[in-house]
């Protein structure tokens, strides 16, 4: 037993008192029957077996194999056993998995179980040593001789067997090994197998082994006929089809019959009516006639006729182009979505282009805005104009390579990948296909699927694209591709520069209630079984949800609250309470709880150093709210709310730009050594990072040792420089409209800034007042109250608790 595998210490069972040395621990096995001087691998994994093995192992002793009298005996006891099994030594021992261990055994010697003995968590047993009988006379002799023979000419039957086999089996000199070699190779059951055993004495194990040596040779005879048959019947012409030939004679000698010919030539007429090019017909028929050639018990079998299944299912054929209207498309659009003018407008003419040009490379639309904001909605609405099938592919949390391109077809289980997979399910080559979330995707150990769907999204690359299990090239030219995100940042550059990014801003107050009125409320009385004449919602309380239960810049939170408020006038209609129910903005309270926003701007920034920012979130805008305070101290810079490294140097920078224009703000210079400034952004939990806070950390310290409060209804962005120089930043479109529907009348904006003008909402425009800066002095005049509160010096104000 030098050659083990031992088991590490902390591995498998722990450590138990050994069983008595007149016992042998007994590993119960299945299907398997070992017989003496056999080598055999034996595979177990019930607890008991491993624990039974592991204990062999650890301290070097033989084990016995005994058979079960069922397989399916989960946790078999003595009387489940055979009486006879046999004596063993572990060659080696392998750990596969938890649930899965190897040993090779090697057999020694017959033994018959007489007791069992208790207390260990696998069986032990004792019992008599079987030796093996001697001699026998001439009864022996002739039946050996005849064993032998028949061995021999078994094994010249078999193709391609060792010569070494036949120079064992002529070497074997003991009767008993020999009956003991043939029984355990075999092909029989092991419950024969387990009557060999269990014949001690040699002539009645010799005859039972020269009964089934003679009927393996029958078989044997009988196929190497069947092989001569079917040579002699082939012709010239016959050649190309041998294996066919030959399958179908050994059917006719077991009387199956021919139903497969039917199935084939269905396959044969399916795949020249499928329309495929010639090289991908080409590859049809040779995988057909693999299919031909193998047997149906084949593994091959299955994984072929899947194959040609996929092949034949694919919409090959040419499309034939619908006629766009660009008329019926512009209204499609009005109707299903409110607002984003600009958006559908771009749109219309991706639309008028493929109409004019239907043979042109097309751009690849890509849509990017925050949650909600109505993307794949609009991706439906371009199919419905386009009178094309719509599919959606999710690439949120794609991470292997194969997802994209499939799996080739040498692994179990392959399938293609899902982008062949959506043009099978859509059933037409000239589908809308959205791309979801393509920002989401990630790279692991299998491959970069962002680097496979280049390929994909290039209209020059993807009329020949290839999925690595169909292995024949598909036309993807005709699909139109969009695709769906909610920032670009985690989009790889290259495939960014395949696409047209078009930006969707949140929506303004009033076009959430124009949504809601249009869309939300009828498709929410539908979901809760209410029809129109027993449901009402006032706008007045449709604007009250959107300001103060909702704050996002998509519509998906406002359609719960709504939802929320029709399932209760569905509680009261089902109870019979009421037949209409009209909920107005002074009901709202009973059914959603109170508000939970409000106008924070206003009492925010009631006191000298507080200033309200504009942030950008790959949700949409929002509101930013800046603190400063002064104490005492020796000139240091505090920083608080988990700011990044940009937005640390903005402060340290707008410190700096205060300091250089003290005299402009009539500051005293050397106060700024014996004070410590303490600037804190609220929401401490949430990380922030950017430039765009410098106007607003300089409107703060200004605001802080002025003692002049910042205006309660302005709001700003934008970079600053130690010049003094307002910088331009990104977002603005999102940062407004959160301003428009946070309260704030007045935004104070980079002047470098004014081409993102037009891209503001109109509703957010006449909302709001502009103030476009060049240097931070305008912001200082435009954004700081004239004198201090006259009830709170500045000195009061800057040390009293913020709210």
């Amino acid at each position: 037993m030098d050659d083990v595998n031992t088991v590490e210490p902390g591995q498998g069972a722990q450590s138990i008192n050994p069983p008595p040395a007149d016992a042998f621990i007994v590993i119960p096995v299945r299907n398997t029957v070992l017989f003496p001087e056999m080598v055999t691998p034996i595979t177990i994994g019930r607890p008991a077996s491993v624990a039974a093995a592991q204990q062999a192992v650890r301290e070097q002793r033989q084990i016995v194999l005994v058979l079960q009298r069922d397989p399916q005996t989960a946790e078999p006891k003595r009387e489940d056993l055979h009486e006879y099994g046999v004596i063993a030594n572990v060659l080696r021992y392998v750990v596969a998995s938890e649930t899965e261990h190897h040993l090779v055994c090697q057999g020694v010697q017959r033994f018959r179980i007489t007791e069992t003995v208790e207390g260990w968590p696998f069986l032990v047993a004792r019992g008599l040593h079987v030796p093996e009988p001697e001699g026998g006379g001439a009864e022996v002799e002739a039946r050996f001789v005849n064993l032998r023979r028949q061995a021999l000419e078994i094994v010249d039957l078999i193709p391609q067997a060792p010569q070494e086999l036949r120079q064992t089996v002529a070497s074997i000199s003991r009767p008993g090994l020999l009956a003991d070699m043939a029984a355990s190779y075999i092909d029989v059951s092991p419950q024969e197998k387990q009557a060999i055993l269990e014949t001690i004495e040699l002539v009645p194990r010799l005859d039972r082994i020269g009964a089934l040596l003679a009927h393996q040779l029958q078989v044997l005879r009988l196929s190497q006929e069947i092989g001569a048959q079917t040579q002699a019947a082939l012709t010239e012409r016959q050649r190309e089809a041998l294996l066919r030939e030959q399958l179908a004679t050994i059917q006719r000698q077991l009387g199956e019959g021919e139903g497969g010919g039917a199935d084939i030539a269905e396959l044969e007429a399916a795949i020249e009516q499928a329309g495929m090019p010639e090289e991908v017909l080409a590859q049809a028929r040779k995988e057909l006639r693999r299919l031909q050639r193998t047997p149906e018990a084949a593994a091959e079998h299955g994984v072929i006729r899947t194959y040609l299944d996929w092949l034949i299912e694919l919409p090959w054929a040419v499309p034939v182009s619908k006629p766009i209207d660009v008329a019926e498309a512009r209204r499609i659009f009005d109707a299903d979505h409110y607002g984003l003018e600009k958006i559908k407008l771009r749109i219309l003419e991706y639309l008028a282009v493929r109409k004019l040009a239907p043979e042109g490379k097309a751009p690849i639309l890509c849509f990017v805005g925050p949650p909600g904001v109505g993307k794949t909605s609009l991706g439906q609405s371009i199919a419905k104009a386009m009178g094309r099938k719509f599919v959606r592919v999710s690439l949120g949390g794609v991470h292997d390579e194969a997802e994209i391109r499939g799996h080739r077809r040498t692994y179990l289980g392959a399938l293609p990948g899902d982008i062949i997979q959506a043009i099978r399910k859509a059933g037409a080559r000239d589908c809308v296909m959205m791309l979801d979330e393509i920002d989401k995707m990630g790279t692991g150990i299998h491959g970069d699927p962002s680097a496979a769907m280049l390929e994909v999204l290039d209209p020059e690359q993807n009329s020949t694209f290839r999925d690595n299990y169909l292995a024949v090239p598909f036309d993807l030219s005709q699909v139109v591709f969009i695709a769906t995100a909610n920032m670009l940042d985690t989009v790889s550059a290259p495939l960014r520069d395949r696409m047209e990014i078009i930006s969707l801003a949140g929506y303004t107050s009033g076009e959430k209630l124009e949504i809601a009125r249009r869309y939300l409320v009828p498709r929410q009385l539908e979901a809760n079984g209410l029809k129109p004449g027993q449901a009402e919602i006032e706008d007045a309380a449709l604007t009250r949800i959107v300001a103060g239960y909702t704050r996002e810049a998509g519509v998906r939170g406002l359609e719960r609250e709504i939802g929320r408020v029709m399932r209760n006038i569905a509680m009261r209609v089902a109870e019979g309470a009421a037949e209409h129910v009209r909920i107005g903005e002074a009901d709202l309270e009973a059914v959603l709880g109170a508000p939970r926003f409000e106008n924070e701007a206003a009492m925010r920034t009631s006191v000298p150093g507080v200033a309200t920012g504009l942030a950008w979130t790959p949700v949409g805008g929002d509101i930013l709210f800046i603190e400063a305070a002064k104490t005492p101290g020796a000139g240091k810079l505090i920083l608080t709310g988990q700011l990044g490294e940009v937005m640390k140097e903005s402060a340290q920078a707008a410190l700096s730009l205060v300091k250089t224009q003290a005299p402009m703000l009539g500051l005293d210079e050397q106060a700024f050594e014996r004070m410590d400034v303490h600037v804190h952004v609220p929401a401490g939990a949430t990380p922030k990072d950017g430039p765009s806070a410098g106007v607003a950390m300089f409107v703060a310290l200004a605001s802080l040792f002025t003692g002049r409060t910042v205006r309660s209804d302005t709001a700003m962005t934008g970079e600053i420089s130690l010049r003094g120089l307002v910088l331009p930043v990104g977002g603005i479109k999102e940062k407004v409209v959160a301003a428009a529907a946070a309260g704030v009348t007045r935004v104070m904006l980079p002047a470098r800034n004014r081409r993102d003008f037009d891209e503001i909402p109109k509703e957010a425009r006449d909302m709001l007042e502009f103030i476009w800066l060049e240097h931070v002095q305008e912001a200082v005049s435009s954004a700081l109250s004239p004198a201090p509160p006259p009830d709170l010096g500045a000195e009061k104000a800057l040390s009293g608790p913020l709210d």
